[in-house]
Formats: structure tokens, C-alpha cells, sequence
């Protein structure tokens, strides 16, 4: 990855935010993690965006703007990974990472940082999040219903991306394809009852499953999340 100077970043993080307020609502959000201030860009309201969705565009990829959005999960396994893990070196992948937040805090940490997502707009996001927020991370659009990426990475982290039962092997075979020997996966859930069927179909695809629960307890509401640790079966025995 390239990096720009402080100049450079502050240059593209005006241009960057300047083309964004023009396009959409924004909201920024203060959160801290492992005791270090952070600030987030998202989108103020994210069902504006769904009348931005044509009926050929929903048809083709049924694509909702779940990225625009902060959800618990993310904020609960970014606290995770600030505070109870050692990521300093290791080669990190979020998938469906949205604007970003589970990323930056991991690169924050030290950890070098691949954030991707199919929507190209929550990669703008993301990039003006690394930005704000100093931290070096790369973004690339990745699709795992066809991951082309041929990088294997020490840790993969996805918050809130089982809403779909659809979804739940595609995702599978993503983490099994993009993770190193003796990798794990990190999954981050409301409790969906979608994710007892994740779960399932993990351990039916030779994975080991190790839940963290935990409980979010900011903003109005609280919210019970549990963090999937997925390592495979064969490399635990």
C-alpha cells in the first residue's frame, strides 16, 4: 500500500467528506475502544438510502444498505478485539465491513488490515474512516458468494452479516478459502436465529465453533451479541 503524506491524507480525507455530504445524510459517531478516541462517518439514516435501490438492481443482487449503518455487532466485537485479543502483526480480512469500524480498531491495534465489502460505496466510507482516524488499512470490493482474492489471512472478522439464510454457505466457503492454515474466523451476532443455523452448517463443514457471549449496553437499548470463534477441525484435533 501506498502511503500519503499527512498532507496528501488530509487533502483526500476534505475531497472525500465534501462528495460525500453531497450525496448523503451523514452522521459521525464518538466511540472509544481499548481506552483510545475514535470518530466514525455513517450514514444518518439508512432506510433513505432504499429508494435509491431500482427493482433490476434489488432483483439482481438483493442488496440492502446494511452497511450505512453502526450496529451493535460491530461496536461489540470491535470492543473484542481492542480488549481481549493480540492482533499487533497479523494479517487481518473484514468481510462485509461497511463503513469500516471493526477494521479501523483492528488496525489501530496493529494489525495489517484488508477491509472489504460488496458495496463500493461503504469501501468510500471505510477509506474516510482510515483516514479520520490515522490508521493505514486497504479496501477492495469482494463478493463471497465468488471470492477472487487469492491472499489467506491469520484472522477474518465479520459483524453483522447473517441476516440471510442464503448466505450462510457462501459465507462459510469464503472463510474456509481465505483463511490461512490455523486461522480463525471471528462472527459477530444479535442472536439471530439464522446464526443457530450458521452454526450448524460451520460444524458440518469441519469447523470448531467457541461463542463469546457478550452484551452491548450503548446508545438507548441494549442488545445480547455472541462472537463466533471459528478455527477448523482439523488443525484443533
Amino acid at each position: 500500500m501506498m502511503h500519503l503524506s499527512q498532507q496528501e491524507e488530509e487533502k483526500e480525507l476534505l475531497s472525500l467528506y465534501n462528495d460525500l455530504a453531497k450525496e448523503y445524510e451523514l452522521s459521525e459517531t464518538a466511540s472509544t475502544f481499548g481506552g483510545h478516541s475514535f470518530t466514525f462517518l455513517s450514514v444518518l439514516d439508512s432506510y433513505a438510502l432504499l429508494d435509491r435501490i431500482s427493482p433490476e438492481e434489488f432483483v439482481k443482487d438483493e442488496q440492502m444498505p446494511y452497511w450505512a449503518e453502526i450496529w451493535p455487532s460491530a461496536i461489540t466485537l470491535s470492543t473484542f478485539i481492542a480488549d481481549e485479543m493480540a492482533v499487533d502483526a497479523k494479517r487481518v480480512i473484514e468481510i462485509g465491513a461497511g463503513v469500516g469500524m471493526v477494521s479501523v480498531v483492528s488496525a489501530w491495534n496493529g494489525a495489517s488490515v484488508l477491509a472489504t465489502d460488496y458495496s463500493l460505496e461503504a469501501l468510500r466510507f471505510a477509506r474516510y474512516n482510515a483516514l479520520k482516524n490515522r490508521v493505514d488499512l486497504s479496501c477492495e470490493r469482494l463478493d463471497w458468494r465468488m471470492v477472487q482474492c487469492q491472499e489467506k489471512f491469520d484472522l477474518l472478522f465479520a459483524a453483522d452479516v447473517l441476516y440471510e439464510r442464503v448466505n450462510l454457505l457462501p459465507i462459510i466457503t469464503a472463510i474456509e478459502k481465505l483463511l490461512k492454515p490455523g486461522g480463525a474466523a471471528y462472527i459477530s451476532d444479535p442472536r439471530r436465529r439464522v446464526a443457530e443455523q450458521f452454526v450448524v452448517l460451520a460444524e458440518e463443514n469441519d469447523f470448531a465453533i467457541t461463542p463469546y457471549a457478550r452484551e452491548y449496553t450503548g446508545g438507548k437499548h441494549t442488545a445480547a451479541v455472541t462472537i463466533y470463534k471459528m478455527s477448523r477441525k482439523s488443525e484443533s484435533q
